[in-house]
């Protein structure tokens, strides 16, 4: 099959239109229709449906738009490599993690980043989805337990624990906590047990509420269990990085806490020679050795 018919399909199949697919390639919509032609005689098929909103793919137009999405990816991949400089680091990484962990402890690390790399364009994707990386939906992930995925580069980073905590203002206006029975007579900020969240998250919710909580506030995130907290709402389950950027937060109950999650960076076989990869890398564990040591010093000082 001709290369660039292929390029033109995978075009117009993404854009579901000739009109788009043709200002994306700077081709006339008459040029983009006469490839397409051209291509589904060559496989004596036909691949789009054709209606006056636009273009739908065939049975046979989706296999095709499979195999082109996947070599697009390659290709992606391919260039990226090409296009990392052997002593600088520039152009875009995309980046996901979930959104507790990148809004809570990542992005208000990222200026550190920009700092060492000015050309460094970060796109940060914040799912509880995983995301395919050697489908590369993303370059490289952080991530709240081990990548199952097959291909992949892997590294431990750390391991985080859900904890209780609450703010000063509320605790003196409802009561200080120091025994857990008492945990029913405040509102609890949690995650729902239906959302996505870890495993050790969604364990310690369910065992505080087997003291009978009359009152729950629920958010699908831990950046909005942290606003709960911070807006004197109640008492919240968090995992204890968010205390290095809040040391206002006090922690309820310092004897419970939920088991230990393993966080991992992880990226494609395929990126690990990518300059950028290596230097995102590099900080994050930078960044990750110096949370280890001010949670030490922390630790310490209440000993």
């Amino acid at each position: 099959m001709d290369w660039d018919k292929l390029r033109i399909f995978h075009a117009v199949a993404d854009a579901g239109s000739l009109t788009h697919a043709g200002d994306t390639l700077h081709l006339s919509q008459s040029a983009v229709s006469r490839q397409i032609r051209a291509l589904e005689e060559s496989l004596n098929t036909t691949l789009f449906h054709r209606h006056a909103r636009g273009l739908i793919l065939t049975e046979q137009g989706e296999l095709l738009f499979d195999a082109t999405k996947s070599m697009n990816k390659r290709l992606e991949a391919a260039s990226a490599r090409i296009r990392d400089s052997e002593e600088e680091v520039f152009g875009e990484l995309r980046v996901t993690t979930t959104t507790g962990f990148g809004t809570l402890w990542l992005a208000p690390r990222l200026p550190k980043l920009y700092e060492q790399y000015p050309d460094l364009k970060i796109d940060l994707m914040l799912e509880e989805r995983v995301l395919d990386l050697p489908m590369r939906e993303a370059d490289v992930a952080i991530r709240m337990k081990e990548p199952s995925q097959a291909d992949l580069i892997r590294k431990r980073l750390m391991s985080v624990r859900m904890r209780l905590y609450a703010s000063q203002e509320y605790l003196e206006k409802s009561g200080q906590i120091t025994d857990i029975e008492e945990i029913s007579n405040h509102r609890l900020i949690c995650q729902r047990l239906n959302s996505i969240q870890v495993a050790a998250g969604a364990t310690l919710v369910q065992h505080l509420l087997t003291y009978d909580i009359p009152n729950l506030f629920t958010v699908n995130n831990y950046f909005g269990v942290l606003q709960g907290i911070l807006n004197n709402i109640g008492v919240g389950v968090l995992p204890d990085y968010v205390t290095e950027d809040f040391p206002d937060l006090v922690r309820v109950l310092p004897n419970l806490e939920s088991g230990e999650v393993p966080v991992f960076l992880a990226y494609p076989e395929e990126l690990r020679q990518s300059k950028r990869i290596s230097a995102f890398r590099d900080f994050v564990q930078d960044e990750i050795f110096a949370h280890r040591k001010k949670m030490r010093e922390a630790a310490a000082l209440e000993i």
